[in-house]
């Protein structure tokens, strides 16, 4: 996401906090927070009671979707002031609601 300044920067992740947004790093230009996603309970119950009834194989299906979820599935944002990225090129932002969709797509 873009911001015009350092206030601008703190107004957008405190908004993001809200959302449950954690910062995981922080410079003079900008701030990358992440959300954790465990993916979609829904699955995740259902794996269980597969794996206590059928097999044990659903436990491990399970245990790769909540690894999926938490490691790679978790959106991360990026909140700066660069307009130009190092290779001299402009730089594409998302809006705050791109960037709240994402975070809380299903799966």
């Amino acid at each position: 996401m873009s911001a015009d300044n350092s206030k601008e920067i703190d107004k957008i992740s405190g908004q993001l906090s809200e959302k449950k947004f954690k910062v995981v790093e922080t410079g003079d230009s900008f701030v990358l927070m992440k959300k954790r996603r465990y993916g979609n309970v829904l699955i995740q119950v259902v794996c269980l009671i597969l794996a206590f009834s059928v097999s044990s194989l659903f436990l491990i299906i399970n245990l790769v979707y909540f690894t999926y979820s938490y490691l790679w599935a978790s959106p991360h944002v990026l909140i700066t002031t660069e307009k130009v990225g190092e290779d001299g090129e402009k730089l594409e932002f998302d809006s705050m609601d791109d960037v709240l969709n994402k975070a809380n797509a299903i799966l």
